[in-house]
């Protein structure tokens, strides 16, 4: 495990088990999210596509990402791991809710400085909305990847619940561990 990515939908907890995989095995982490919206009112890097490519192409990354579309086979073709967060929407939907809730009501600063607005809740693209909406379509296009000639060979861990997270991230060697 040098090139992972940990994907899901919104709300799964991407960013918390890749951030957790980080420190356990030492490996430099990267927010998706922070490397596509750079700037106010959720300007997308022009230079986002070659920024990926360039950390890729490095041996050992982390990423808290299925992929956005303009890289998504480029990290599944070099990635080595796929730690899939396959989350019930009973699960996912009081997380993004809850953390939505909290970045509105305390203007929190998030990717590019950006913050969730009472108004954005009602765009499609609002991550409740998206976890909602795409929550099956996701899981079919992870299940089409993990299983792709493409991507072999890929080690897919397929988690259904952040019990099943927690132990098998307890269980996962620490790399001095031999």
């Amino acid at each position: 495990m040098q090139r992972i990515l940990v994907a899901g939908i919104t709300g799964a907890g991407k960013t918390t088990m890749a951030q957790a995989l980080s420190a356990r095995l030492q490996l430099p982490f990267h927010g998706m999210d922070s490397l596509v919206f750079t700037g106010p009112d959720w300007t997308v890097d022009p230079g986002f596509r070659q920024q990926v490519a360039k950390i890729a192409d490095t041996p050992a990354w982390i990423f808290d990402s299925f992929g956005h579309p303009e890289v998504r086979d480029l990290l599944w073709t070099n990635a080595d791991t796929v730690v899939w967060l396959d989350y019930t929407r009973a699960v996912v939907m009081p997380r993004v809710l809850r953390r939505s809730l909290r970045r509105t009501l305390l203007r929190e600063r998030v990717f590019g400085g950006n913050v969730e607005t009472l108004s954005s809740w009602f765009g499609g693209d609002h991550p409740a909305w998206s976890s909602w909406t795409q929550h099956a379509a996701r899981r079919a296009e992870i299940n089409r990847r993990a299983t792709d000639p493409r991507f072999a060979p890929l080690d897919v861990v397929h988690l259904r619940s952040p019990r099943e997270a927690t132990a098998w991230l307890g269980g996962r060697p620490h790399p001095t561990a031999g």
